[in-house]
């Protein structure tokens, strides 16, 4: 192995473990405020890939009428829930509509833009659209009325949506793999290394996303109010913040992520309904890296994942995955032997 294939495989690496570290981000984040360990981060990875891929052929994406399904059900819910509080036919129905009426735009701009074959950067805007009105729509549906429930409880709900995920996307985009078009397709050589522009967009994308999600966090009210659900969602719902409002909003963010992830993922490898599972669970292994907590620590576990499945796949190709899943074993035996023990209450 000389000078050249080693940049090569670094350059591979560090490019990948990019969109890995968007995917921990998203999981620690999610972990912190809600508790949960949100297996189908990948499944918006696919939907974000696949809708699109879809979009280029002119047709209407399965997901905009699995969304417009959805927003009807938790709007019902809504209803309900705020009758059963209230019993004000007015502000039971203005929950309904609030929940119902973006996942209507969203749909309806897709179902008349899909024909009209739009511009690549248009319809990659409306996938983001879809894909991120699905995470609130799941907390409402899956997660919300056992918010309080133990984190395995919450686990088992993680798995039964990865399932529901991933047969509903076998449904809508069928067995075949997409690849879409590069946003970039510039060709630049540096040395030995040939760096396309879809590498240099996903390298750029990666790092503004993490900028802005620490600027949020930071700098921003909202977001910390989410922090301080983070840390202790009785004392953040007794100073008066919503821990679902919270929980939503979190989803929302980690589908916007998820859905960035797949658009970039998507002009560089063939994604298929279940390519989603494989490519959220390495990043989850560079969240637990981070201990399920760490932001920074999750980010400089998805580089090694990306560079460790870079060079394995140079070395052993046929065992990449393996060598790559098998890294979270030593982890998680050195943070049991270097943590404390608490029982859940």
């Amino acid at each position: 192995m000389d000078f050249s294939i080693v940049s090569i495989l670094m350059l591979d690496g560090i490019t990948n473990g990019a969109v890995y570290a968007l995917l921990g981000l998203a999981t620690v984040l999610v972990f912190a405020v809600t508790r949960v360990i949100f297996i189908p981060q990948g499944e918006f990875v696919a939907y974000g890939a696949l809708t699109l891929a879809i979009f280029q052929t002119g047709k209407v994406p399965g997901t905009v009428w699995l969304l417009l399904i959805m927003a009807v059900l938790a709007a019902v819910l809504d209803v309900l829930a705020t009758w059963q509080h209230t019993h004000n036919a007015s502000k039971a129905l203005k929950a309904g509509a609030f929940t119902l009426l973006p996942a209507a735009l969203v749909s309806g701009l897709s179902i008349w833009a899909a024909p009209q074959q739009l511009p690549l950067l248009v319809q990659a805007l409306l996938t983001v659209g879809i894909v991120t009105a699905f995470g609130p729509l799941i907390y409402r549906l899956a997660y919300q009325s056992l918010a309080d429930a133990s984190s395995l409880v919450l686990l088992i709900v993680s798995v039964g949506v990865h399932f529901a995920m991933t047969g509903l996307g076998l449904l809508f985009f069928g067995a075949e793999g997409f690849r879409n078009p590069p946003f970039w397709d510039e060709r630049f050589s540096v040395g030995p290394l040939n760096i396309t522009g879809q590498t240099l967009i996903i390298g750029g994308v990666s790092v503004a996303l993490i900028v802005l999600l620490w600027q949020f966090f930071e700098h921003t009210l909202y977001g910390k109010a989410l922090r301080a659900t983070a840390v202790n969602r009785l004392g953040a719902r007794l100073m008066g913040i919503s821990t679902h409002g919270a929980g939503q909003a979190t989803f929302a963010m980690a589908a916007l992520i998820g859905a960035l992830s797949g658009l970039l993922i998507g002009p560089t490898t063939t994604v298929f309904y279940d390519s989603g599972f494989l490519i959220g669970l390495k990043g989850f292994v560079a969240a637990v890296m981070g201990g399920l907590a760490s932001y920074p620590a999750a980010a400089v576990g998805a580089l090694f994942v990306g560079l460790v499945e870079a060079f394995g796949s140079f070395w052993a190709s046929a065992f990449k995955e393996v060598i790559v899943f098998t890294l979270i074993l030593p982890i998680l035996v050195w943070r049991s032997m270097a943590g404390g023990h608490a029982e859940e209450h």
